[in-house]
């Protein structure tokens, strides 16, 4: 079985060889780059299962990077966990609008950093049974190609965000709290708070929507949760 390779973005020695010391402890293939010029020249050269990336970065800003990350065909969907320095929730919340998979606030744990690498991996290789294309209004969501197209034109989502939208769109009419929708798609990762089911929702509905404001495909039941309308 082909290792997993990850690169790791950070300007701190220190963490650099911290993250990277126990993620080859735990069998994987590391590489390192200490700002964003580095590491998007590498990204072009290599190929990679995930990105360990720094919010605070010289030069190139994490944000910055992944957002570029997300608007190139060939990365769109490589899963990005983001580091933080900074504890305030608009930092966190900024981290996923980007289009990072999941976040982690300094200081953190080797355990819980290997634990959400785990987390994102599976999501982003995991594929529900079922038909392999599914048509929600003008989304044709495609399982084979892990990929979204609104109208023909392609829309550029995160592995965790298509997770979610594709196991909305394979049971559509039905209503799901933010805790069941973490149970679906996010598992076992304890980690992972209720409020991170909002921050994806307001970027999936950024994405496919014609008014965020009003939403067509993904709707809120108040007090209760999200789900796909039946009737598209």
């Amino acid at each position: 079985m082909e290792r997993v390779k990850i690169l790791v973005v950070d300007d701190e020695p220190d963490i650099v060889e911290l993250v990277s010391y126990n993620l080859k402890k735990d069998g994987f293939i590391v590489s390192t780059a200490a700002d964003g010029e580095e590491a998007l020249s590498l990204i072009k050269k290599n190929r990679y299962d995930l990105i360990v990336l720094d919010l605070m970065l010289p030069g190139i800003q994490g944000v910055d990077l992944c957002r570029m990350i997300r608007s190139n065909p060939a990365t769109e969907r490589l899963p990005i966990i983001m580091l933080t320095a900074k504890a305030e929730e608009s930092d966190r919340v900024l981290g996923l609008e980007m289009g990072a998979d999941d976040y982690l606030s300094k200081p953190f744990s080797t355990r819980e950093l290997i634990a959400r690498v785990r987390a994102v991996l599976r999501r982003s290789s995991e594929i529900n049974t079922g038909p392999a294309v599914i048509t929600v209004g003008e989304l044709l969501i495609d399982k084979s190609t892990y990929s979204i197209s609104k109208s023909g034109a392609p829309i550029e989502l995160s592995a965790t965000e298509f997770k979610l939208l594709l196991y909305l769109a394979e049971r559509r009419g039905r209503v799901f709290s933010r805790d069941q929708l973490l149970d679906a798609v996010w598992k076992d990762d304890v980690f992972v708070e209720p409020r991170t089911v909002d921050v994806h929702m307001r970027r999936l509905r950024m994405q496919i929507e014609d008014e965020p404001s009003d939403p067509k495909y993904i709707k809120t039941k108040r007090g209760v949760g999200y789900y796909v309308d039946k009737g598209l």
